[in-house]
């Protein structure tokens, strides 16, 4: 078992350069194989990607890369059933059901992994298949969708779910007529994978607005992207710096994709300098409470509400956060307290009083995003803190370890 160890209350100095975005990377691999050749740029080094790239290899598809630059070539890709094992490394898996059933009209593979961090049901992109003309069976785990043709339709989402918007994306580009999905995701990552698409000879209207149009290809050929930077990875180390930074630069970044988190950090007091591609932060002592909503984008992201707790912790007075998107992700919040915070759960808001003096404490890392609120608590925490399971957290942020390290933190990792 992999651990983290971190000796708290040093000050973060210096440059963070963020990486590709994680959401955005882990659709535009599996879209690669709608088309024959592909290059990809800016990609993260996380395991997450590394998953994805041995499900490309199984399907037959050459994978090179070099640096963060990866190119794809599919022409001899075979349209197998993806396995039990590959499927359930991670979530974003599914997106390759989108992709076959797009390419080849059948895709077969297993219900997708990811962190636990409630239900997460795949009912919108299956249902969006179905409108499309598939005909899905479910056997036991293992999901066989199939269509004679597929048909561009009306497909109206009751949920504006990136991860349905974006599978539904895919199997729609060859379609025969138009597709329309009404009350789309407008996240960045759901512009990035459509930028990839028309790269490729794809017809896409309405990014950035909750209509998008697709007239279907019969063929998509060659395709070119930069993986878009990570709006939640440059969010959790803004988050950092204004817990403990001194001066700590976030960079390489775009702003306006995390403007709903430097909002809410001014209301707090917090001291930051927004510049055009790059965010200064410093540590806030005395931060005010906010009353935060997880929202679809641009609204608050739900992806930034366990790192924004550890911050709450600091404020004085009480905070609240109330979670709309996933029901389970309060993991983080137990340990939070057994480190001293004052934080109760009430079904799906949770209170946060402060300000807390944080102890160092023993603690375990249930998912990605409470694996970062952990490590945050972590800075400001006298002594050390070791967090267990931290397997959840390096599938999701490039080189956190290195890049912490190189700030002045003093965190190393072991195996126990």
């Amino acid at each position: 078992m992999e651990i983290l160890k971190i000796k708290g209350n040093h000050l973060l100095k210096g440059t963070i350069e963020i990486g590709g975005a994680k959401n955005s990377a882990v659709a535009l691999v599996p879209a690669a194989i709608l088309s024959d050749e592909v290059v990809i740029e800016n990609v993260p080094n996380i395991s997450d990607v590394r998953a994805l790239e041995e499900i490309i290899n199984y399907l037959g598809a050459e994978y090179y890369k070099e640096g963060t630059k990866i190119t794809i070539n599919a022409k001899k890709v075979k349209n197998k059933a993806i396995t039990m094992e590959h499927s359930q490394k991670l979530r974003a898996s599914y997106y390759f059901m989108g992709a076959l059933l797009g390419k080849y009209k059948k895709a077969e593979m297993y219900f997708p992994g990811g962190c636990s961090i409630g239900s997460r049901p795949i009912d919108l992109h299956l249902q969006g298949f179905e409108k499309l003309g598939a005909k899905i069976t479910n056997e036991g785990n293992k999901y066989i969708i199939k269509a004679d043709k597929l048909v561009g339709t009306d497909i109206h989402l009751r949920f504006a779910s990136v991860g349905a918007t974006i599978n539904i994306l895919l199997a729609a580009v060859k379609a025969e007529g138009l597709t329309r999905i009404i009350n789309a995701a407008k996240e960045p990552e759901v512009g990035n994978v459509i930028d990839f698409l028309i790269s490729m000879g794809a017809k896409i209207k309405g990014k950035d607005s909750d209509t998008l149009v697709i007239e279907g290809v019969k063929k998509l050929t060659g395709g070119h992207v930069e993986v878009i930077p990570d709006r939640i990875e440059a969010g959790t180390y803004i988050i950092a710096g204004v817990m403990q930074g001194d001066h700590l630069k976030i960079d390489k970044v775009m702003p306006e994709h995390f403007a709903s988190l430097t909002e809410t950090l001014l209301k707090m007091g917090a001291d930051i300098e927004i510049g055009d591609n790059y965010v200064i932060a410093n540590k806030t002592p005395r931060l005010k409470p906010v009353d935060i909503v997880t929202e679809t984008y641009p609204g608050f992201p739900t992806d930034l509400q366990q790192p924004i707790t550890s911050l709450l912790t600091m404020a004085s007075g009480e905070s609240t956060i109330t979670e709309t998107i996933y029901e389970n992700r309060f993991q983080n919040v137990p340990y939070l307290n057994a480190m001293g915070a004052n934080i109760e759960i009430q079904e799906m808001m949770i209170r946060i009083k402060g300000p807390t003096k944080f102890n160092s404490k023993e603690v375990i890392t249930t998912d990605l995003r409470a694996g970062a609120a952990l490590i945050l608590a972590a800075l400001c925490t006298p002594g050390t803190t070791v967090i267990k399971e931290v397997k959840h957290v390096l599938r999701g942020y490039e080189n956190i370890i290195k890049k912490l390290q190189k700030v002045g933190v003093k965190i190393t990792q072991e195996d126990v």
